[in-house]
């Protein structure tokens, strides 16, 4: 693997990508009935369209990322759990939403993050796409606690994660780095 940020790690064989169902699966065993989102073109045929035709999740279409993250707050005070379904863009975007309400009022906003053309395998910090490369960096220097879903194996960590969050009262990013498989 190579030090340099800059070039991709050499990767022999990339992990198979996760199943959309297992994801969706995790969601629902961690208690989630909201999910919040903008379309993603990384998780739109694995997670989003699933969950649109899934009766036991409420779907709520957003027009903003940040007001993803608001709602989400808000559906916490009322003792209700969601997962914001968003890519990495439109975290980068959001993030003084995330800062201001999620860290600085500790709330337990989960977001699930595509990784748009992150290569897989790679890992996000070696990535060649530059917006790839810092979502780590960003999340770490917030004192946000991440992880990355990138195999089928990783979709382990999803409902813990999850119950962290709203135990500790405290954001969590679930970033995927391969497209779920529908």
């Amino acid at each position: 693997m190579s030090s340099n940020p800059q070039e991709p790690a050499k990767v022999h064989a990339a992990s198979a990508a996760p199943q959309g169902a297992a994801i969706i699966h995790a969601i629902k065993q961690a208690g989630v009935e909201f999910v919040l989102a903008v379309p993603d073109i990384v998780t739109s045929a694995g997670l989003l369209f699933p969950i649109a035709a899934d009766r036991s999740l409420k779907l709520v279409r957003v027009c903003k990322e940040d007001e993803a993250v608001a709602i989400s707050a808000a559906l916490s005070m009322c003792g209700k759990r969601a997962l914001l379904l968003i890519q990495h863009t439109g975290l980068l975007d959001s993030i003084n939403a995330v800062r201001a309400v999620a860290m600085e009022y500790s709330m337990p906003v989960v977001m699930m993050v595509g990784l748009l053309e992150k290569e897989a395998g790679v890992p996000p910090r070696q990535s060649r796409r530059y917006g790839v490369r810092i979502v780590e960096p960003i999340l770490e220097a917030m004192g946000m606690n991440h992880r990355l879903i990138e195999s089928e194996a990783d979709v382990s960590f999803i409902q813990p994660a999850i119950e962290e969050a709203y135990i500790q009262s405290k954001p969590v990013t679930l970033l995927i780095g391969q497209r779920p498989k529908p």
